[in-house]
């Protein structure tokens, strides 16, 4: 068992986690963090996406313990109250989601990229969301969605 401190959504947290623990399983099972997913348990379709310490990390990939002192946001610390983080209100006005399944990997994904890089093409936008997969909507609406966002947060 692992002591560990983090920060999650904004709120400090404290955790004993046995040293195997997955990213994963401590935002969903012990925090109930739901919008955390798991698809494949293989880091290939990057559903279990969250930001640590401001970067996309597929959270099946990582145990815990290596977030002790990070700082991680999930789907569910992006908006605030009743507002919706710009990317969100991107993918909910482009239409960028069916299902919703890998909405929140995808949403957190394009936030790290718009902050490395404030205006993409098409082809850095499809080329940094290779690592999420979705199986529902193709990926143009999910595109557009990136490139409105990276422009409103231009104006």
């Amino acid at each position: 068992m692992a002591r560990m401190s983090l920060n999650v959504n904004g709120r400090d947290v404290s955790a004993d986690v046995p040293d195997a623990t997955l990213l994963v399983e401590l935002l969903r099972e012990h925090l109930d963090l739901r919008g955390v997913h798991v698809g494949c348990d293989t880091s290939q379709c990057g559903a279990c996406s969250v930001l640590v310490d401001g970067r996309s990390v597929k959270s099946c990939t990582m145990f815990a313990g290596e977030a002790d002192g990070s700082s991680v946001t999930t789907i569910e610390g992006l908006a605030d109250g009743a507002e919706l983080h710009p990317m969100q209100q991107a993918f909910r006005e482009c239409h960028a989601l069916q299902c919703g399944f890998c909405t929140p990997g995808m949403v957190l994904s394009a936030i790290d990229l718009l902050e490395r890089q404030p205006d993409p093409g098409e082809s850095e936008i499809r080329e940094w969301l290779e690592g999420n997969l979705c199986r529902c909507t193709g990926y143009h609406n999910i595109v557009e969605a990136v490139k409105s966002c990276a422009a409103a947060q231009r104006s």
